[in-house]
């Protein structure tokens, strides 16, 4: 599993989340949604700091991380969180591991 956040999203986080840096950002599944990777969840984020990350990632005072607990929701998958310049919301791209 990697997490890949692109410029133009992490912009977005920068702005959306308004907080002095350093801070952190959990990536998580929500039980709601149509989600492209597990029917039924969609993925969701909180400004909360790490109890057991599995994987995280920084870019320049901010990081992006999951926790040991929420790992299945990322098996065998890279996650590539961008912006979508049209309708000025961050999205996710999933690419599965054979």
């Amino acid at each position: 599993m990697t997490i890949l956040i692109d410029q133009h999203a992490y912009k977005w986080f920068e702005k959306e989340f308004d907080t002095p840096k350093p801070f952190y950002i959990r990536l998580y599944p929500q039980y709601a949604g149509f989600g492209d990777k597990n029917k039924g969840y969609s993925l969701a984020f909180a400004l909360e700091t790490p109890a057991i990350a599995a994987q995280q990632q920084e870019i320049d005072g901010i990081t992006f991380y999951v926790e040991s607990n929420d790992i299945w929701f990322f098996d065998d998958t890279d996650v590539e969180i961008k912006f979508n310049d049209h309708d000025g919301e961050i999205f996710a791209a999933y690419t599965e591991h054979q």
